[in-house]
């Protein structure tokens, strides 16, 4: 037998009769054919249009309103809105004190929009809450006569403010009082709504009246 090697087939040679066996092209022994080479992706930083629109709609939606300052520390404070009763986390503290209303402008901040910033405030105001010695007016008199145990009436005064009467059982006077108090940020909000800095508490036995005065 005898071998003849050519460019691209093997030959073999037996008794005189040469028969072809296929095999790679010279050369090419050992290495891969060439394949397409795929494309790379290109890697951004991390931020896609998505990202981007959400952050633009983000600072957009920026709110206004009346707003109760319930609580403040160092850094951050938050603030109820009076008429939604949603809260927003300030992500720094603008010298705003506790039980004070303010008209402002809120915007969220990019990109989760989870804490806002202070923009403006229009006006800011204390509000006091105190329990008075002086008796209910004979038009709370009347209003609660009107109405059952438990029932509460609000009144608009004339100008500015509010005026609720409530209704107790006489021997609960005293309790019904010291849970108005008690419940401070209800006044708050309330008081924010009357547009009032002063909420005043007058009782008699079976009456509870709130005032709300500018």
């Amino acid at each position: 037998m005898k071998l003849l090697l050519n460019a691209t087939r093997l030959w073999v040679v037996v008794r005189g009769t040469a028969t072809p066996r296929d095999t790679q092209q010279a050369g090419s022994v050992g290495r891969r054919r060439d394949e397409t080479p795929k494309p790379v992706l290109p890697v951004d930083g991390g931020m896609t249009d998505d990202t981007d629109e959400s952050a633009e709609s983000v600072a957009e939606e920026s709110v206004s309103g009346t707003f109760v300052v319930t609580h403040t520390d160092e850094e951050t404070a938050v603030l109820q809105d009076a008429e939604t009763g949603q809260v927003h986390t300030l992500s720094e503290h603008p010298d705003l004190t506790t039980e004070t209303v303010v008209e402002a402008t809120l915007a969220p901040e990019p990109p989760m929009g989870v804490t806002y910033a202070l923009q403006s405030i229009t006006e800011q105001r204390t509000v006091r809450i105190e329990q008075t010695g002086e008796s209910p007016t004979s038009q709370a008199r009347e209003i609660a006569a009107e109405q059952d145990v438990g029932d509460v009436t609000r009144q608009e005064r004339a100008g500015t403010g509010e005026l609720h009467v409530i209704s107790v059982p006489d021997e609960q006077t005293e309790s019904a009082v010291a849970d108005v108090l008690e419940d401070r940020e209800t006044r708050l909000v309330q008081a924010a709504r009357a547009e009032a800095s002063l909420v005043e508490v007058r009782s008699e036995p079976g009456v509870v009246v709130v005032r709300y005065l500018p």
